[in-house]
């Protein structure tokens, strides 16, 4: 999955187990529980991961159950919303240009796709 530069600079993830699954189409803000702050090098691995995503075949339902907040210096660059049932996520964020903004499929049954869903599993089970 193509990144936006500005994932470059990012500092911290906020990893968020999406709780309203159906308003995620088009919300400005992702929302849910807030299960881990991932700093570096976690977020350096995970960005690698989320860019080693490949192309999927884009599927219908979008219910996505993870997300994460990609946090630079100044503050909030891009979301990301992971369906791993359809295989689709979505990016949006005051640093992503418009042309990249939006959903996108990756291969959910990827080596990069399950790792990462093994890290966000992980992070939901680490008492807070």
């Amino acid at each position: 999955m193509l990144l936006p530069i500005v994932h470059k600079t990012a500092e911290l993830i906020e990893v968020v187990r999406i709780t309203d699954p159906n308003r995620h189409f088009g919300a400005e803000d992702l929302t849910g529980d807030e299960v881990a702050h991932w700093e570096a090098p976690q977020v350096d691995q995970v960005l690698a991961l989320v860019g080693d995503l490949p192309d999927g075949e884009m599927r219908r339902c979008f219910i996505p159950g993870w997300g994460i907040r990609v946090h630079g210096a100044a503050g909030l660059l891009f979301q990301l919303a992971f369906c791993f049932h359809c295989h689709d996520v979505r990016l949006w964020g005051p640093a992503v240009p418009d042309a990249q903004a939006g959903i996108h499929s990756f291969d959910a049954d990827s080596a990069p796709a399950q790792e990462l869903l093994a890290r966000f599993r992980a992070a939901a089970e680490k008492p807070a």
